[in-house]
């Protein structure tokens, strides 16, 4: 039986999604095999049938059918990876013969390997008989006299063909050298494909160097998320999307692994119904897949190799030097290179051979050995690691390392050092992560600056709960902090962003941390920023405007972009307040371009300055594509509760225009009634409130929509707007639109509806009001062209 990668327990020969490489020989070429002076294995030389069930490797195979131009193919990968699937595959649907030789220790006397070769070329196209008679078992060194001529038959042949090599990096010595001369003499057109897990021995750097050398390895072997998902639904799993999805990742497209997670799921996990559970979870010390990697992989290797798998793998990536410094050892490099060069799970990370990382799922495993085996050395192992990545100036892997040491004093001071800056970097997700390790009581009275900062993030992420467990927390811990005065400072900047007792009380806590904030710490942008909020809110426009404009600077300054662009933001309502819309539209997209620049596309924060382009481009004409900021900016909105009442509002308020600018009534007062929610919880918002009041009367005189129709004008009814306040009849506008005077007559009808009004002059009048249309009276229009002539 010819078995994939030749593991008699591969999942490959196991997996209805990869075929199995033995189960049914089919021959790829001649019909009828010849007469030979030899006996050879007859299961050796034949392609394996590709099942029923198999996962298609479509677009493998058609770059391999298309690639004529190279004589010389190499697929190698770890095992599970479907090298022989893809393989057979392919030799069922090229159109050129296949001559296929499963690969095995024996082939290691020269004379039996080409016996096998010329076998297999025999049933695709004749062998000179002066080729095959040099193979005869008649004496010693046969394989030296047949090479020269069964490769001057291999150059000579007519027809193109492709000839398999399954498993040739088993080869060694006389035995790889035949293969050598063989390749050098591939006519044009034909292939010889090599496999294996490792490379062969064969000059490598040579072939690459001297001709066309196609190679195919495990990044180009993984399955894509389609394939991923037919072989996981063939195993009678029916996971999520979202599971899929992690699943492909967790497995790198691995297919064995992503197989072996299935069985797992399906055999280990079913409820008790029975039924395999709905949902999949993979690491690689779950049984099979450990099971899987200790058979093929670490029973093979020695005691040696086991001890720097095992200790390296509390790395998440690896080079050298840091090697040397974890294990306190020398030439790691060397073994990593090693470790490369067999094809155990290392994915370099490099062109330079520099630095790796362990496969995901072989990590798991050689985790869980580590702590199994040696389980005092992991802390030990860490704490090297960090003090290698600080003498190298790398805060965050530091801070990683010395979290996973056990070593809280000196991750929560780098921590302290370094949230603001990556979480207004665009990085909020990685701090939450680095946060969750000091989610308790305890953690954080004893480390109060972690405390603040975690509360900020919570209440910039609209967790108002949390935010205020951290913040109370922080205020337990603080009178333990040598540094009580910044902390208290960094304490009263998060009090005054929450905004729980009023724009005074934000106003003087704001101003209480700016007074022991010097301008180059950390959070001095954003005690700014809270400041000159809290001016905007008392309505105090003078104030704030330089107030927010400093921050804005500083942020920039300090690299703090969520900071910077927030504070043109607040910059942009100010002016629009002024009826200055081009200074309010240049400062939106200047956050916006931040914004997008910063990675901060899914900060709730980023609404406000959102927002504020979508009414801009309403004011321009431009429909589809407001419409479209305002639908991202509606997304991040649920985001900003009162947790960060002031921001929450103002970013639904403005939401609130731009609808009433649509005549979107049904969406305004949706918000506003979020608005109102918010205002339960924290009632004092300064002129926000006076604000909403003035808005909740315009959008309840809007009229009432029509059962099953839309309250917002429609695309061509916004282009018609400016055509009503011209001079221009109903039937000229339709000539200027390419449509009929019925269409337009039906689409003034419906402006003048969703408007309030009843005449042609009111609608413009009421367009121009809400930002529509500029504000010019229209011009007199023929008798008989307003609403009331021209409905009759």
């Amino acid at each position: 039986m010819i078995e994939l990668d030749r593991a008699p327990a591969s999942p490959d020969s196991m997996s209805p999604g990869l075929s199995s490489a033995g189960a049914k020989a089919v021959l790829v070429g001649a019909p009828s095999p010849p007469a030979l002076p030899f006996d050879v294995v007859e299961s050796k030389i034949h392609a394996p049938a590709v099942l029923p069930g198999t996962v298609s490797r479509t677009a493998l195979v058609n770059r391999l059918r298309a690639a004529g131009a190279f004589p010389f193919l190499l697929v190698v990968a770890p095992a599970g990876y479907g090298k022989t699937t893809l393989l057979s595959q392919w030799a069922h649907r090229d159109a050129r013969p296949f001559a296929w030789v499963s690969i095995d220790e024996r082939d290691n006397d020269p004379t039996v390997l080409l016996r096998h070769v010329a076998a297999a070329l025999a049933r695709a196209e004749p062998v000179p008989s002066t080729a095959l008679g040099a193979l005869r078992p008649n004496g010693e060194r046969t394989w030296a006299k047949a090479l020269p001529r069964l490769a001057e038959a291999l150059a000579s042949r007519e027809s193109p063909f492709v000839l398999v090599l399954d498993g040739a990096d088993v080869l060694e010595g006389d035995a790889a050298s035949a293969v050598g001369t063989l390749v050098e003499e591939v006519p044009a057109g034909s292939m010889i494909a090599l496999s294996g897990r490792v490379l062969p021995d064969l000059p490598i750097a040579a072939l690459r160097a001297g001709g066309p050398l196609l190679e195919i390895g495990p990044y180009e072997l993984a399955f894509s998320r389609r394939e991923a998902e037919v072989l996981i639904r063939s195993a009678g799993i029916n996971p999520s999307e979202v599971e899929i999805d992690d699943l492909v990742e967790r497995t790198e497209g691995w297919a064995a692994g992503l197989y072996l997670a299935a069985l797992e799921s399906r055999d280990f996990h079913g409820n008790e119904n029975g039924k395999p559970r709905e949902t999949l979870e993979i690491r690689g010390d779950d049984r099979y897949l450990a099971d899987y990697f200790r058979s093929e992989y670490l029973s093979q290797q020695t005691p040696e190799r086991l001890t720097f798998l095992r200790r390296t793998s509390v790395l998440t990536s690896m080079s050298g030097p840091l090697c040397d410094a974890v294990l306190q050892t020398r030439d790691s490099g060397l073994e990593l290179a090693a470790i490369e060069k067999a094809n155990l799970f290392l994915v370099p990370l490099d062109r330079h051979r520099g630095w790796y990382r362990y496969h995901r799922l072989f990590r798991d495993l050689l985790l869980r050995e580590l702590e199994e085996h040696e389980p005092e050395l992991v802390p030990v192992l860490n704490q090297r690691a960090a003090d290698w990545y600080e003498s190298k100036g790398d805060a965050e892997s530091t801070l990683d390392y010395a979290y996973a040491a056990g070593n809280t004093d000196s991750a929560a001071q780098i921590l302290s050092a370094i949230a603001m800056t990556v979480c207004c970097g665009g990085r909020v997700t990685e701090v939450e992560a680095w946060l969750a390790g000091f989610d308790d009581e305890g953690q954080l009275e004893r480390y109060p600056v972690v405390a603040v900062n975690g509360s900020r993030i919570h209440a910039l992420r609209g967790r108002a709960d949390q935010a205020e467990r951290w913040l109370a927390a922080a205020e337990r811990g603080v009178t333990n902090a040598e540094d009580g005065i910044r902390t208290r400072a960094c304490f009263s900047v998060v009090h005054a962003v929450m905004c729980a007792d009023g724009p005074k009380r934000m106003l003087s806590d704001a101003g209480s941390a700016l007074a022991d904030l010097p301008p180059g710490h950390a959070w001095h942008p954003s005690a700014l920023l809270v400041q000159g909020a809290a001016y905007l809110l008392l309505g105090d426009d003078e104030r704030a405007q330089p107030v927010l404009g400093a921050a804005a600077e500083a942020a920039e300054r300090a690299s703090r972009t969520e900071t910077q662009a927030l504070s043109l933001g607040e910059q942009s309502l100010l002016a629009t307040r002024r009826d200055d819309h081009d200074e309010a539209e240049a400062l939106a997209q200047e956050a916006l371009h931040l914004i997008e620049e910063g990675g901060l596309a899914g900060y709730a924060t980023s609404a406000l300055a959102i927002a504020a382009s979508a009414r801009a481009l309403l004011r321009h004409g431009q429909w589809d594509e407001a419409r479209r900021q305002l639908t991202i900016a509606q997304r991040l909105a649920p985001n900003l509760t009162n947790a960060l009442p002031w921001l929450a509002v103002q970013v639904r308020l403005e939401l609130v225009r731009a609808y009433l600018t649509l005549r979107d009534r049904e969406s305004a007062l949706g918000l506003l009634a979020e608005v109102k929610q918010i205002r339960r919880l924290r009632p004092d918002l300064g002129v926000l409130c006076d604000e909403l009041a003035k808005l909740q009367i315009e959008v309840e005189a809007m009229p009432q929509p029509t059962a099953g129709g839309n309250s917002g004008l429609t695309r061509a009814e916004l282009r018609l707007l400016p055509l009503l306040s011209t001079h221009l009849s109903f039937r000229e506008i339709g000539e200027r639109l390419f449509v009929s005077r019925n269409t337009i007559k039906t689409q003034a009808i419906s402006v003048y509806r969703k408007l309030g009004v009843s005449s042609r002059s009111d609608a413009i009048a009421r367009a121009a009001e809400v930002g529509l249309v500029e504000g010019a009276p229209p011009a007199p229009v023929p008798l008989g062209q307003d609403l009331q002539s021209a409905a009759s």
